[in-house]
């Protein structure tokens, strides 16, 4: 019987959260230009259907739903993006992630649990990237300990997922001086001998982005690193080869 309830409450919730995310999807089909849905979905290796609705727009439409609708309940964020991320068109799933961000700075339960569920489907470097970086290295760092941090990105660089291991090597993109320089040096090594384009141009952004706080700790470690000549370069972009 408590079965039956849970599937029925689950079933209730995607409901209420489809009608609340109808308007925008909606609006953004209003827009759709099929003209710019080829080379959208052409510049993403053809993975996903585009309706065309190029990010100005987009960004119009949902400053618009915002406006007149809110945010919805953090309770049910998680429905919200489960629900956006099964529907065929990359729009919904960027203006999710948009909706998701502004949750980022919020303590609310099972945030990171969304961002897992986000960065294992429906994969690619458009949605994850601003996921590692814009979200869960915010959350992170406004909510966990240092100690618990290391423990749920340790996870994550070790994981079979690629798009996981690539969060861990991003997630403290934006930490500047706060940045865990031991932690981000480690999973470097970790991932080093990867053959994955992803893997190595994220080693080499990470690298590239600490050069501006700490380009002798970068310029050293590069030194002493056997990298790939893909990371090596990024990383080396900001501080040159002659530092």
């Amino acid at each position: 019987m408590l079965q039956n309830f849970n599937h029925v409450y689950i079933i209730t919730q995607q409901f209420c959260m489809s009608a609340y995310i109808q308007p925008l999807l909606e609006a953004l089909q209003v827009l759709a230009n099929p003209n710019d849905a080829v080379p959208m979905k052409k510049y993403m290796k053809n993975h996903f259907e585009f309706l065309g609705v190029k990010t100005p727009a987009r960004n119009a439409v949902l400053k618009d739903f915002l406006k007149q609708y809110g945010l919805p309940p953090a309770k049910d964020l998680h429905t919200l993006i489960q629900y956006l991320w099964q529907q065929p068109y990359r729009e919904y799933q960027y203006v999710g992630m948009e909706i998701y961000a502004k949750f980022a700075l919020k303590n609310i339960p099972h945030y990171l649990d969304t961002a897992e569920m986000m960065i294992t489907h429906r994969s690619w470097w458009d949605t994850v990237d601003l996921i590692a970086t814009k979200t869960v290295g915010a959350n992170l760092q406004k909510y966990y300990t240092d100690t618990q941090i290391g423990e749920i990105t340790l996870r994550w660089i070790q994981h079979d997922n690629l798009w996981l291991r690539r969060t861990a090597l991003l997630h403290q993109l934006k930490w500047k001086k706060a940045t865990n320089e031991e932690r981000l040096f480690e999973y470097i090594k970790i991932g080093k001998d990867e053959k994955d384009f992803f893997i190595r141009k994220a080693i080499g952004w990470a690298l590239r982005e600490y050069s501006k706080t700490n380009p002798t700790a970068v310029w050293n470690f590069i030194q002493n690193t056997p990298l790939s000549p893909l990371s090596k370069k990024e990383g080396l972009k900001r501080i040159g080869i002659n530092h």
